[in-house]
């Protein structure tokens, strides 16, 4: 007798490759009726969206759209109590892996994994395991742990900063020294366009807790991060 299986693991694929999301499409898809692509997202507002939209079993989930951080919206994806991440990237930086764990990630694959070990994490972590390697756990139960023991008062406005990453740190330069300069101006600055520019600035509205340029701009200079960054 066949186990139960209601339904196919639904999966939801947020990247901003066309190639990549062609190919898990085509790996995922190919594992029906265990599990199927239910939607695709390549920038952090669609995969939101998305989201909320489907409620998807498990979320694969690129860190880089387009050059905005996906580690943003990380905890919104997981805020349905349905759906799980798992994180398949590109990125070396070993902090910015835990930060998705810490985030909500249930598992963290490198793209060049080898495609049946993608399936069986998609699986593993439906089934509420995690798909995450033994030193990675260790570094992150330490900061949990040890961190709250250390500073049981943080500093909020620390831990916002803290979350900001180097080019979001050269943005609020740009913007404070730019003052009153357009978004096409100090897009050509920065040498993005105005579509990455927005990007990151409602990310940094974010992490601040801001919700526009001047308040942005009051900010960073009470809290002097209108410096240019190292």
């Amino acid at each position: 007798m066949q186990p139960a299986a209601t339904h196919p693991i639904g999966v939801l694929l947020v990247d901003d490759h066309q190639t990549m999301l062609w190919g898990l499409s085509r790996l995922i898809d190919g594992e029906h009726p265990r599990m199927k692509v239910v939607g695709t997202a390549c920038c952090c507002e669609d995969a939101v969206a998305t989201s909320e939209s489907l409620a998807p079993d498990v979320i694969v989930l690129d860190l880089d759209l387009d050059g905005h951080s996906a580690l943003d919206i990380l905890p919104r994806l997981v805020s349905n109590d349905v759906s799980r991440v798992m994180v398949l990237t590109g990125e070396r930086e070993q902090r910015t892996l835990d930060l998705a764990v810490l985030q909500g990630a249930r598992g963290v694959m490198r793209k060049d994994a080898p495609a049946q070990q993608v399936i069986d994490a998609i699986e593993r972590v439906h089934n509420g395991e995690l798909c995450i390697d033994a030193q990675s756990i260790g570094r992150v139960f330490y900061e949990l742990t040890s961190v709250k023991k250390q500073q049981p008062k943080a500093d909020p406005e620390a831990a916002r900063q803290a979350s900001l990453t180097h080019k979001e740190r050269e943005i609020i330069h740009t913007v404070v020294s730019g003052s009153g300069a357009s978004n096409k101006a100090l897009a050509a600055k920065l040498f993005v366009t105005e579509h990455t520019l927005r990007n990151h600035l409602t990310s940094i509205y974010q992490k601040l807790g801001v919700s526009n340029r001047l308040e942005l701009y009051i900010y960073a200079v009470k809290h002097q991060l209108d410096a240019a960054p190292h």
